[in-house]
């Protein structure tokens, strides 16, 4: 798409695509959705945007309300992985500190306990769709209780902003959609242009993927319309590629 004209508006983030086309690379984005619990038109919404063109989802899923109607769901959807978010999605934090389910405000056995139950409850529910990454509520957990993840069977940890290194591999979201502190509805468009490009310049500098967090329960008229055009936008271009969490992980994992 090297010299193609603007194309949804997209033009700061296809310039950075060429750089990456330029220098023989190609970008990696991927999806990660949080929330989900069952069967809803906004999951089918997501899902038929995402299918449409070929982006593989990362789904993060609240174990304890969830159950075999959204495993039935996603049955139908081969680019959709599971994911463990929480156990309850239940805020334990003190009065006045910021929301967390994986706090150090209970004994730590206890919250282990509830993501080992998570983990065994996800993984029978999705089988080959589950993978074993924790995406804990609110992006936040203790560090002591993420040392602790592998003795579950967790592999890879997943929450917002970048990326540290821990007991755990980290695959973290890098641009959220939503404007949670003003309208709760989708940010400024520009705003999420210049996020990707920026995000896109770091990857091309020192390696990394462009990870985009969705909370699809609440997504209003513009989140889906910027999405829509984000993905008709870039799929074309040849330096760019929507992964799959699991190869991320992989990578992460084996330091390619």
């Amino acid at each position: 798409m090297s010299g193609a004209q603007s194309t949804n508006g997209l033009d700061d983030i296809i310039a950075v695509l060429d750089r990456f086309q330029a220098a023989g690379r190609v970008a990696r984005f991927w999806l990660r959705d949080d929330d989900a619990i069952e069967p809803t038109p906004a999951l089918d919404r997501l899902l038929s945007l995402t299918e449409s063109h070929g982006v593989p989802l990362a789904l993060a899923v609240i174990p304890e309300p969830t159950g075999e109607a959204l495993a039935a769901r996603l049955a139908r959807s081969p680019l959709v992985h599971v994911t463990v978010h929480g156990w309850r999605h239940a805020n334990h934090a003190a009065e006045r500190a910021k929301r967390a389910e994986l706090g150090a405000d209970r004994p730590a056995d206890v919250v282990l306990e509830e993501l080992s139950a998570g983990f065994a409850k996800l993984s029978a529910l999705h089988r080959e769709r589950f993978l074993p990454v924790l995406v804990p509520p609110w992006n936040r957990i203790d560090m002591t209780l993420a040392a602790r993840l592998p003795d579950l069977g967790f592999r890879a940890l997943s929450v917002y902003g970048p990326e540290k290194s821990g007991a755990l591999p980290m695959v973290n979201t890098h641009v959220d959609v939503m404007d949670w502190h003003g309208t709760r509805g989708c940010r400024d468009r520009g705003d999420l242009r210049r996020e990707i490009a920026a995000r896109l310049t770091t990857c091309l500098d020192t390696g990394g993927s462009v990870g985009l967090l969705t909370h699809h329960l609440v997504h209003d008229a513009a989140v889906w319309g910027f999405l829509g055009d984000l993905f008709a936008g870039v799929e074309p271009h040849p330096a760019c590629r929507w992964v799959t969490l699991s190869e991320l992980v992989e990578d992460v994992r084996t330091g390619s």
